[in-house]
Parts: C-alpha cells; sequence; structure tokens
C-alpha cells in the first residue's frame, strides 16, 4: 500500500480541527488530489471549504485509509459509521488521544489493521514529532504509509509497544505546555528582576525557540551544549545551582510531573 492507492482508493478523515487540518494541507501541498479526500464533520472549517475535497459526502466503498481525528468523547458517535470498514484492508489511523488499539478492535472488528499516533501540537507548523504504533493487521507497508503521511507534521517515531504510549503522551504530548509554562516563568522572573513584561517574554520566548532550535541541529547533545555555556563559578552556575538541585530542582519536578502525566494517562485510557 503507498500514496498511489490512497490517491487511487480514498482516504476518510473523520474530523478536521487543527490537527486534521495541519495534516490535509501537508498532503495536498505533497501531491495527494483534492478529490481523492473525504472529510466527515459537523462543522467544516471556511479554510476546508476552499480545498476541494468531499464534505460529508457519500464516503467511498473501499478507502485505503481511515484517519480518525475526533475527539475521544466523539468516538462513541462517529465509529459505527464505519462498522463497514472492518476486518477489511482499509487501515484506520488514529490521532485520537486516549483510545487504544483494542477499543478500535472491538468496535470495528478483530481483523482490523489499527495504527495508534500520537502526535502534539506543534504539528500546526509542520515541527511536531508523532509516536506511531500498530496493531498485527498492520503490515509493514501500512506502517510505512502512515509514517509518510505523518511526516506532513514533522518527524515520526516508531515504538515497540502500545504500552509505551502513556511515557509517549507525558514526554512529547504534553510537553509543549511544560515548556509554555517554562517561557511564562522566565518571563515572570524576569519581570519581577526589572524587565518591562513585553521585553521580558520576548527575552524568554526567542531564548526558549533558540535554545530548542540549536538542541535539534547541533552535534553537541543538550548535556555538552549546557557545559558550554557554564562557565566555572560564572553567573550561569549560579542560576543551574537552584535548577538542578537533587531535592527540588528541575530533574525532580519533570520526573514528578511525566509520572503524574503517565497515570492519568492510564486511568483515562482505562476508563
Amino acid at each position: 500500500m503507498n500514496m498511489d492507492d490512497v490517491a487511487r482508493r480514498g482516504l476518510v478523515l473523520l474530523g478536521c480541527g487543527k490537527m486534521g487540518s495541519a495534516m490535509l494541507a501537508g498532503w495536498l501541498r505533497s501531491g495527494l488530489p483534492a478529490t481523492s479526500v473525504w472529510v466527515n464533520d459537523p462543522y467544516p472549517s471556511d479554510w476546508l471549504t476552499q480545498q476541494g475535497v468531499n464534505i460529508n459526502a457519500v464516503l467511498p466503498e473501499s478507502p485505503a485509509i481511515v484517519l480518525v481525528a475526533v475527539k475521544p468523547q466523539m468516538m462513541a458517535d462517529a465509529l459505527p459509521t464505519l462498522r463497514s470498514y472492518g476486518n477489511g484492508d482499509t487501515v484506520f489511523l488514529s490521532v485520537a488521544a486516549g483510545i487504544t488499539i483494542g477499543t478500535y478492535e472491538t468496535m470495528l472488528g478483530a481483523e482490523t489493521p489499527v495504527i495508534r499516533a500520537m502526535p502534539n501540537t506543534p504539528a500546526a507548523i509542520g515541527r511536531g514529532v508523532t509516536a506511531i504504533v500498530g496493531n498485527a493487521q498492520a503490515s509493514a507497508d501500512m506502517m510505512d504509509l502512515a509514517d509518510n503521511l505523518l511526516q506532513a507534521i514533522g518527524q515520526v517515531v516508531r515504538l515497540d509497544a502500545e504500552s509505551q504510549m502513556s511515557a509517549v503522551t507525558a514526554i512529547s504530548g504534553c510537553g509543549p505546555a511544560y515548556v509554555f509554562h517554562l517561557i511564562e516563568a522566565m518571563a515572570a522572573a524576569g519581570e519581577k528582576a526589572g524587565l518591562a513584561p513585553e521585553l521580558a517574554m520576548q527575552l524568554a520566548k526567542a531564548t526558549v525557540g533558540g535554545a530548542g532550535q540549536l538542541a535539534e541541529d547541533a552535534d553537541d547533545s543538550p548535556t555538552q551544549l549546557r557545559i558550554n555555556v557554564t562557565s566555572p563559578n560564572g553567573v550561569t552556575f549560579e542560576a543551574l545551582k537552584v535548577l538542578m538541585n537533587e531535592t527540588d530542582g528541575f530533574p525532580v519536578l519533570m520526573d514528578r510531573a511525566v509520572q503524574a502525566a503517565v497515570n492519568r494517562d492510564q486511568e483515562l485510557s482505562n476508563g
């Protein structure tokens, strides 16, 4: 199965909010014909209506892919309409948080190829990272196709087991919020130290954004990059003594935060 199959058989997008729209925009840019896409969404955006895709129309008989991008609470209403595609060679690719592969198999049939994906919000600017894992029915070709489709919104990584998804959620899924809060905290501290609010926020945003890009682009590890900035007994050294404190510093806080996220994700996944 490849992109030619998708163009020929069709792709059904169930839900087209911010994440679905970001993916669709990438696919259309890469050459997927708009006429090969069917979107089911009760409230299509103005942008969507201008793309030339089939919106809330009669669905194709045997689409190559059904991408499930509705909110989890809408799942029970949305999936039964697609049950006729179950136990066949239509791949269900889910970006709905917290919905397990087993849930799809129960609703659609145990022989249904299902690939679960966890993207994150930087996907909106093509800088996301998405983890994927498939069931036994998801062939290597199907996994490659999902990988290819999801590269429209950034990097893709493959998991060894679905049990790793809670940890992925806690790191990359929730992680942008941790970084946004870091920016908030840095800006607030800068303001408290005497900077104007707008200046403190500009410095915090540009510093976090630039450091993140440097960490991705540099050959050095983040550890080495940190060392490079830290002169012995210098200004950064004094700040890091606080942030790296083994009792109440970043490592301890981050571990507690991630574990809390993992626990909550597992609670929600278990209903």
